[in-house]
């Protein structure tokens, strides 16, 4: 894919995103009274950034697990082919479990994993986004706990990349490509 010119524009900014995950851990710690132990899955590798701050927030017994799907390679655009590129390390079954995913945009990644997940027979499983799209949304698919809703905007940033670009940014930035303005 050619490297096309683009300026990012701040979206959501550092402090809100700190604030809303405060919120969201409250939730979530009060939803899970009495867990034993959260299991935390992260997708990766978008929600790296969101799980580490989530997890700092949750004042409970968590145990942080990864898995990586792909559903967009180089490209923008989702292909809808949902592949796993690396399973969990640990058992879920029996257990209570909180997917956390960057983006919700057409479903088809967070769907394909909850149905992965589901089939190993955890006690419970939650799902968190930090982003959603729900203009884009192709599957009947909503996560427990959204961080923002957004428009269908191509964005970047906390984690979220673009090519491999712009996840260490603190913040939410939307993409605006340069090379498609009148110059």
């Amino acid at each position: 894919m050619p490297h096309r010119a683009y300026v990012i524009d701040e979206m959501i900014s550092a402090k809100s995103i700190a604030a809303r995950i405060e919120a969201l851990a409250s939730e979530i710690k009060t939803a899970f009274t009495g867990t034993e132990k959260l299991i935390v899955v992260g997708l990766l590798r978008g929600s790296f950034v969101f799980i580490a701050d989530l997890v700092r927030e949750l004042d409970m017994n968590v145990e942080v697990d990864f898995l990586e799907a792909s559903s967009y390679g180089e490209a923008m655009e989702s292909s809808r082919e949902v592949r796993i590129l690396k399973d969990l390390r640990g058992e879920i079954g029996g257990k209570d479990v909180l997917v956390v995913e960057d983006i919700v945009d057409t479903g088809f990644t967070l769907k394909h994993v909850v149905g992965l997940l589901m089939s190993r027979n955890p006690r419970r499983l939650e799902t968190i986004a930090l982003l959603d799209k729900p203009s884009r949304r192709e599957v009947d698919i909503k996560a427990s706990w959204t961080g923002f809703e957004i428009p269908d905007a191509f964005v970047v940033g906390y984690g979220i990349d673009f090519a491999q670009r712009n996840r260490n940014l603190p913040y939410i930035g939307k993409v605006r490509f340069t090379d498609d303005e009148p110059g």
